[in-house]
């Protein structure tokens, strides 16, 4: 079936917040060449819709209960080409920015947006536009260039401990949740100032706040 935009568009949107994905709906409903053909609430289920329904776009937030988007949105390039994917999401962060561009997504929206830009992208992204913006590819590239090549420097336990004092997490705590000794923790900080280029455990602790915090990679 075609409108006078074009054939019909599928999409399938993954959110774990049902009255976002209500308004969502509504929006595509009163769109006369769009139709959403499913709702995922979580990764599993996006797959299981995927494979089942094999839209042309997926609308897809990027923080739900044990989720990885980039891993999702590598499976779906290595198994559904023909799907593509637009991240709709209120985190902007560079760090999912980066992440889900590597992985194949072709746009990055903020879910503020209007409906008529919305449903525009849409229909940009199903006749093959890539929408990263060149604000966003620079950001991607300095993240790729800077931030990641020093959380890569770290080693497993290092980033564990750095994710936890990005969360305000004291020593004694990391400490404990951790179970290692205090000098340990004290020891392992050193190394992290060292490979980040700080100087303090303020500063450390606002480096991971800002750029690694809840990093889904």
């Amino acid at each position: 079936m075609t409108t006078q935009f074009g054939k019909i568009i599928s999409v399938l949107l993954v959110d774990d917040h049902p009255p976002i994905r209500a308004g969502i709906r509504a929006m595509i409903e009163n769109t006369p060449d769009l139709y959403v053909a499913g709702e995922a609430q979580d990764g599993e289920e996006a797959r299981w819709l995927l494979e089942e329904l094999r839209p042309r776009v997926i609308l897809l937030d990027l923080v739900m209960p044990g989720f990885s988007p980039s891993a999702f949105e590598k499976w779906a390039r290595d198994h559904y080409s023909e799907t593509i994917t637009l991240v709709l999401t209120s985190h902007d962060r560079d760090a999912y920015l980066a992440g889900m561009m590597e992985a194949g997504a072709v746009g990055y929206l903020d879910k503020s947006m209007r409906e008529e830009a919305l449903m525009g992208a849409i229909r940009r992204a199903a006749s093959g536009e890539n929408l990263f913006d060149e604000g966003q590819k620079l950001r991607a590239q300095r993240w790729h260039e800077d931030i990641e090549k020093k959380w890569n420097s770290l080693s497993p336990r290092e980033k564990e401990i750095l994710r936890l004092l990005a969360v305000g997490a004291t020593n004694k705590y990391i400490s404990k949740e951790m179970q290692i000794a205090p000098k340990t923790v004290e020891k392992h900080l050193e190394k992290i100032y060292q490979k980040l280029g700080v100087t303090s455990r303020a500063e450390t602790a606002l480096w991971g706040y800002e750029h690694v915090r809840d990093f889904p990679y």
